[in-house]
C-alpha cells in the first residue's frame, strides 16, 4: 500500500500496528468497541492516517488518542474491555498487546486485492472480534496462526 502523500513510499506494517494500537487506546479511552471506533473513523481518514503513522509514532500517545476523539468526535460509551471475572482472567492485555494481535490478524487474513485499510475494516468488524476482547477466554493471547485459522473458520 502506498502513501497518500509520499506515493513513492510504501506504508509498513509497523504503521499497520501503530494505528492498530491507537484504536485498541481510543476504544479503552471513551469504553467502545473497537468497531465503533474504526467506522465512526472511515475508510478515507484511515488512509490518511495511515500514511502520517511514521510521524504519528513520535508523538505523545496520549495527545494522538485525544486528537483521534476530537477531530473524528467519538463519543463514550458503555463497554469496559477491562471489566472482567477475575477468577478467570488473572491477565488483560495491554493496548500495545491488543495491537499486535490486531494487526498480525490482519496481515495474516489478508488477500492479494486488499490493502491495510480494508484489512481493518474487514477485521475490526468480524464477530470474532468479540471473542478476541473477551478477557476471560484465551482467545487474545492464542499464537497468530490459531487466532488466523479461527477467523477463516468462523469461530475458535
Amino acid at each position: 500500500m502506498k502513501n497518500i502523500y509520499f506515493p513513492e513510499e510504501d506504508i509498513k506494517t509497523d504503521d499497520l500496528f501503530f494505528i492498530c494500537f491507537m484504536i485498541e487506546r481510543v476504544a479503552r479511552h471513551l469504553h467502545q468497541r473497537n468497531r465503533y471506533v474504526v467506522n465512526a473513523i472511515g475508510k478515507k481518514e484511515f488512509y490518511h492516517l495511515l500514511s502520517v503513522a511514521s510521524v504519528l509514532h513520535s508523538e505523545n500517545p496520549l495527545k494522538v488518542e485525544d486528537d483521534w476523539i476530537n477531530d473524528y468526535h467519538l463519543e463514550p460509551g458503555h463497554f469496559d474491555i477491562t471489566k472482567v471475572d477475575k477468577d478467570l482472567a488473572k491477565l488483560i492485555p495491554n493496548a500495545l498487546d491488543m495491537g499486535r494481535v490486531y494487526q498480525q490478524l490482519i496481515l495474516n487474513t489478508m488477500n492479494t486485492k486488499e490493502d491495510y485499510v480494508d484489512g481493518i475494516f474487514r477485521v475490526y468488524n468480524n464477530e470474532l472480534c468479540d471473542v478476541i476482547d473477551n478477557y476471560n477466554c484465551s482467545a487474545f493471547y492464542e499464537p497468530p496462526y490459531v487466532i488466523a485459522r479461527a477467523y477463516q473458520e468462523g469461530g475458535f
